[in-house]
């Protein structure tokens, strides 16, 4: 089942790992998509922005202007970004964080 790009099933509020976080308002099952990172192509990072591989690389930051922007990053993520669209990895229960890996390594 995909979901339309829609926030109604998402909030934003204070989160235990980072400021604001992305939750599920509702239970999302895995594979669903949560939806599109939506905002302008920029040239530089900033706190929201999200780096896309769009041909090999070349890369394009977007400047998160949607609640999208407020995922926080876990070394275990509940879901994955595909270029600019975001889907569950497992079964999400409402109340639940929504959490993203950046890429980062944590070793480092």
């Amino acid at each position: 089942m995909k979901r339309p790009d829609s926030s109604d099933h998402l909030q934003v509020g204070p989160s235990a790992i980072h400021g604001s976080g992305l939750f599920a308002a509702e239970p999302l099952t895995e594979g669903v998509l949560i939806g599109t990172y939506d905002g302008p192509a920029v040239d530089e990072d900033g706190m929201h922005v999200l780096w896309v591989e769009e041909e090999p690389d070349h890369w394009v930051g977007y400047d998160g202007r949607n609640c999208l922007r407020y995922m926080n990053h876990s070394a275990t993520p509940n879901a994955e970004m595909d270029g600019r669209e975001c889907y569950a990895l497992r079964d999400i229960d409402s109340g639940e964080e929504i959490t993203i890996d950046y890429g980062w390594d944590d070793e480092a």
